[in-house]
């Protein structure tokens, strides 16, 4: 397209594209938007070094690679903080600048956007499921190995407390905690060895896995070696519910009643939901986690809204095709709110900022200013973020049944 587009003489006018989402997945009555911070990264890394420009020699023409080899976004950005929640057509991204710069960052912000989004979105039903428990994202054996960091970095946006995911640790100062597997136990040749050398390499503060053979039996074990200061139990297998109250009562006449007791075990927001009542402490969350909880992508897309005309005036354009229509013309955003602070609907300015009463609440902030990025912000301010903006949404939020987006969109102006 940029090739084509230089031939015409059209790739240098000006334009507007937006990242938006045309409905929530289905049954879901709010988004979360994350990887915001990892696409501030992309757009200013994204290069075409001498590696790409060789692999494209023979499918661009030379002109184009060296055209390529300059290539820097120049351009502008806003978009919604990340933490933010999110509403169909919410203008997650304002992307102006050239059609060839901008064109050109379609899919690695759509591929940063829909993946973090979406296990931002799992993540934060399942903290409001867990009602105040820890959640720590143990997902990395069930996703890509590059997906698994991503993942980590999302779920600690949208309230999870840690990772078992080291890397994410690393890369993006992601808290750290993990557990034994069972083949640590099988290693062994029996459970009290197994014990023993984990409590006396990590402390009695460590979490002792309880169910590779008989549950009780492993407890009384586990306190037996560690003592009544052993930190937690974690289960794994058979009615969470039942084998939660048994051990907590087992664990309580043994004297360990400040040991703490973590699940896991294919866990979802119902799940989490559904063990609400259970003597649970806290919640290990994988498989459904990485990959959307039903929903492993946010359905976003990356549409031209606006472009110069031959005036030099910018002219608003939109796609009419069937089921997937765009709206055109340079979008404006705020959360209109009542008197009490209270989310009433999303509104949509089309080609100018819709009218704040004094209590509503702007969404869109520059994030990149003439290809300098300007709105970094640190993984603490967008779980703040996350939280003030689910607190002010209707109580409908907190539950868990499919139904529709807790507050409307609205569109005004032209």
């Amino acid at each position: 397209m940029v090739q084509a587009a230089r031939h015409a003489g059209t790739a240098d006018r000006r334009s507007v594209f937006e990242l938006f989402p045309r409905r929530l997945p289905e049954g879901r009555r709010y988004g979360v938007v994350a990887g915001v911070g990892r696409a501030l990264d992309a757009i200013e890394s994204f290069r075409f070094d001498p590696p790409a420009l060789a692999m494209l020699e023979g499918v661009v023409e030379p002109d184009m690679l060296e055209w390529l080899a300059s290539y820097r976004f120049s351009g502008d950005v806003w978009g919604y903080p990340e933490g933010e929640v999110y509403f169909p057509y919410s203008p997650l991204l304002v992307v102006e600048g050239t059609f060839a710069e901008a064109v050109l960052l379609e899919t690695v912000l759509l591929s940063i956007y829909n993946h973090d989004s979406a296990i931002a979105s799992a993540a934060s039903r399942m903290t409001l499921a867990a009602a105040g428990r820890p959640c720590i994202e143990m997902g990395s054996r069930r996703t890509h190995e590059q997906a698994a960091v991503a993942a980590a970095r999302a779920a600690y946006v949208a309230g999870f407390d840690a990772t078992s995911n080291l890397a994410a640790r690393h890369l993006h100062g992601v808290p750290s905690t993990g557990t034994a597997a069972h083949s640590f136990t099988l290693l062994h040749d029996s459970e009290r060895d197994a014990f023993v050398a984990q409590v006396e390499s990590l402390g009695v503060g460590t979490t002792l896995l309880v169910d590779t053979y008989d549950v009780a039996e492993a407890v009384a074990l586990a306190v037996d070696v560690a003592g009544t200061g052993l930190g937690a139990v974690r289960l794994d297998s058979g009615d969470l519910a039942e084998v939660a109250r048994e051990v907590r009562e087992q664990l309580d006449r043994l004297g360990a009643t400040s040991t703490r007791i973590v699940v896991t075990s294919d866990l979802d927001e119902h799940a989490i939901a559904a063990l609400a009542a259970a003597p649970v402490d806290a919640y290990g969350v994988g498989t459904q986690l990485v990959t959307g909880s039903g929903h492993p992508t946010c359905g976003f897309v990356y549409k031209l809204v606006a472009r110069e005309g031959d005036d030099g005036a910018m002219v608003s354009v939109a796609k009419r095709s069937t089921d997937k229509a765009s709206i055109g013309g340079r979008k404006y955003a705020l959360r209109r709110r009542s008197p009490s602070g209270r989310a009433q609907a999303e509104v949509v300015g089309i080609g100018e900022p819709p009218a704040d009463d004094g209590d509503d609440r702007s969404l869109l902030v520059p994030l990149v200013e003439a290809g300098r990025v300007v709105g970094r912000a640190t993984l603490e301010e967008a779980r703040d973020r996350h939280r003030s903006s689910l607190a002010e949404l209707p109580r409908a939020v907190t539950m868990m049944s499919a139904g529709e987006p807790v507050i409307p969109t609205l569109h005004e102006g032209a």
